[in-house]
């Protein structure tokens, strides 16, 4: 059996990390870093929605008036050999999004500031970096490049050190306690 495999008394199969992705993800040594990224990135998405939310065109009167402008131009790039924006991602953002702009436009400014601020304050740190990475996917499929590429790598990163990107910050202490509320106990017989 190899050191990377070991089984229990019960037949249940542990595969272990190597020790490279322990240190990286799972040892709060490295958690100063992880909180580097983590600030940088919830600064990012908390600037980005707190703008949009007192833009009329985004959250206001007007919501939805910039989303669709957004749209236009993905759906303006279906065309050619190679399109930026693939048919099908066309067809959602045309049939869901577009009827639904000021819907979604509040959706986008939400999530923005509600992603930057989970980030900032260490807080469910790698739901909130799962949920920044989709929106930077949604945003790459539309078409749009911009800082998308890097700040997904990041979110990805934090998602893999979820265990410890939080530690300097909130998750440190709600985490454990989520867990015990939530962890299985075990019913006597």
């Amino acid at each position: 059996m190899s050191a990377m495999a070991q089984v229990s008394s019960k037949s249940q199969v542990q595969i272990t990390d190597p020790p490279i992705a322990r240190f990286l993800f799972s040892d709060v040594r490295l958690s100063w870093f992880w909180l580097l990224i983590r600030l940088y990135l919830g600064y990012e998405w908390l600037m980005a929605g707190w703008a949009k939310l007192f833009s009329p065109v985004w959250f206001g009167d007007k919501a939805g008036v910039a989303l669709t402008g957004f749209l236009n131009g993905a759906l303006a790039k279906t065309a050619g050999e190679h399109p930026d924006v693939q048919s099908w991602y066309a067809g959602f953002l045309q049939n869901s999004v577009m009827p639904n702009a000021v819907i979604w436009s509040r959706f986008v400014v939400i999530g923005e500031i509600l992603v930057g601020a989970a980030l900032i304050l260490g807080v469910f740190t790698g739901l909130a970096a799962f949920f920044g990475g989709f929106m930077n996917v949604n945003y790459l499929m539309a078409g749009t490049v911009s800082t998308n590429p890097m700040l997904f790598v990041l979110a990805t990163w934090l998602v893999l050190a979820w265990k410890t990107a939080g530690w300097i910050g909130l998750d440190r202490w709600v985490l454990p306690r989520l867990g015990r509320v939530l962890s299985p106990r075990q019913v006597k017989k």
